[in-house]
């Protein structure tokens, strides 16, 4: 609603006055400093007024920066327009008509300046903010870490994957670990045979409900101090997780594992197809995220518990597309966040559907 009384006070008076006799500077000026003046007010007085994560329009420089930019771009587009319309109107440059359809290209063509200024602007913002650690005192909890393990018809080997983790992890950490395994409503003896492995804890959702879904309630019934997640059938090394365990404790409150880190080692190859579709599920988080993230879809994902328990009860996605989520709850809430660099030795086997859960996160 804003948009749209903005747009119209920028076009209408643009156009009133151009009908004018005004010069065409001044009147682009004019309603295009209008407009943007009664944007920011009713953003800041009505629609964002509770939000406190809407640094756009709370950064004073960055708002009048990207006016200016856009307004240039704004009163190009309007005089070439005008130019082009009036020679296919034999001449009538007064014409209101000439004068409409030059202010909306132009208003089109300047929206889309004023959208990648914004994400250039705030993806620099960000940036700053998530590189520097929170240093806020350890989160509470006897356990060190707790290993949150989602698991869909995994009933063959998420026995060896407990034990591993229990055993390698433990002793990269020099600690002893809780194990949780959620059973994310699988139709074999998944559950069993975590329990008969030696999990702390094996949580079973009634259904299958999706990776984001057992993610988060395993979280929730998590006692560590730092949270770590993995995929079962440990594409990523269990000792890789100290790796991270170690940065969450340095203070950053998110710490990601990434495929495409410089430093990253691929061990076995995913197949043609995941290995394509993850790089299109990329690009399009990028048009959702500021960060600009090497990676959101890595399975092994760290966070400070007392940063996972609200950010998951905050997210709303079950499917595999969570990762996005949380990616984007961490820039509104100003979390720090660190990229670290995995070995990954992929499986033939896979719980993602690519066409059905690309067609989801779009």
């Amino acid at each position: 609603v804003v948009g749209l009384v903005a747009t119209t006070i920028d076009i209408g008076l643009a156009v009133i006055l151009l009908g004018a006799d005004w010069d065409p500077w001044a009147a682009d000026a004019v309603a295009l400093g209008l407009a943007a003046t009664v944007a920011r007010l009713l953003h800041r007085s009505l629609t964002l007024r509770d939000d406190p994560y809407a640094r756009w329009i709370r950064l004073r420089r960055v708002f009048v920066t990207v006016v200016v930019i856009a307004g240039l771009v704004d009163f190009g587009a309007l005089t070439v327009g005008r130019s082009l319309l009036d020679g296919l109107s034999d001449g009538d440059a007064g014409s209101w008509t000439v004068d409409l359809g030059a202010k909306l290209a132009a208003v089109v063509v300047a929206g889309a300046v004023r959208a990648v200024a914004y994400r250039a602007f705030l993806f620099r913002v960000i940036r700053r903010e998530q590189d520097l650690p929170s240093r806020r005192p350890v989160p509470d909890g006897d356990i060190r870490v707790t290993m949150v393990i989602p698991a869909f018809r995994e009933a063959d080997r998420i026995g060896e994957t407990v034990v591993r983790v229990r055993s390698e992890l433990g002793a990269a950490l020099g600690a002893d670990i809780e194990v949780v395994v959620v059973d994310d409503g699988s139709p074999d003896d998944t559950a069993a045979s975590a329990e008969a492995a030696g999990a702390d804890c094996v949580v079973r959702l009634d259904r299958n409900r999706g990776k984001g879904a057992a993610v988060r309630a395993g979280v929730a019934v998590a006692n560590g101090r730092t949270v770590v997640f993995t995929d079962a059938d440990l594409a990523y090394g269990p000792t890789q997780a100290a790796a991270l365990v170690h940065k969450v404790e340095e203070g950053y409150d998110v710490v990601v594992g990434s495929r495409r880190h410089t430093d990253t080692t691929t061990l076995v190859r995913a197949g043609r197809l995941r290995e394509v579709g993850g790089r299109l599920v990329n690009l399009t988080t990028h048009a959702l995220l500021l960060g600009q993230y090497r990676d959101t879809q890595c399975g092994l994902k760290a966070f400070r518990s007392d940063v996972a328990r609200p950010l998951f009860e905050a997210s709303t996605l079950d499917g595999f597309a969570f990762d996005v989520e949380l990616f984007h709850l961490a820039e509104r809430w100003r979390l720090s966040l660190a990229e670290v660099p995995v070995e990954v030795e992929n499986s033939e086997r896979s719980t993602v559907q690519l066409l059905r859960d690309g067609i989801r996160l779009v």
